[in-house]
């Protein structure tokens, strides 16, 4: 199920560091939520101690501002949708129940709103057509 897919998390670099590790880990939970074949197993060493594994790819972590986010998503949310977008809303940070999140988000423009960051899972060549000139986040 795998074979063909890469992962992408785009976060904005202008974020205070916290809240940067809390939009990657965000997204994260929302791209295996959605696919769970990245990560859905099990390892056991020879001591029997078993563990879940954290990813059975790749997850660069790339870099852009905020409108570059934005327009990389709405550019993924085009059709053919056999791919995962999960973008991260910077309203979503002044919500701290998730039931607030979903009574608000019908509300909402993506296209108007600003983005923090964006998880994208899907075939190899959409994600490098989206991600390709993005540096890894430093």
């Amino acid at each position: 199920m795998t074979d063909d897919i890469r992962l992408a998390i785009i976060v904005n670099p202008a974020l205070p560091l916290g809240l940067v590790a809390n939009t990657v880990g965000a997204i994260s939970v929302g791209l295996g939520a959605r696919m769970p074949a990245l990560a859905a197993r099990r390892l056991t060493d020879r001591e029997s101690r078993t563990i879940d594994i954290s990813s059975a790819l790749p997850v660069p972590i790339l870099q852009a501002q905020a409108e570059t986010i934005r327009s990389l998503m709405l550019k993924a949310l085009l059709p053919p949708q056999d791919h995962v977008i999960v973008p991260f809303p910077a309203f979503a940070r002044s919500l701290h129940d998730y039931r607030d999140y979903e009574a608000t988000f019908p509300d909402r423009d993506l296209a108007e709103e600003e983005i923090d960051g964006l998880g994208l899972a899907g075939p190899s060549k959409w994600i490098k057509s989206l991600t390709g000139s993005l540096k890894l986040l430093r």
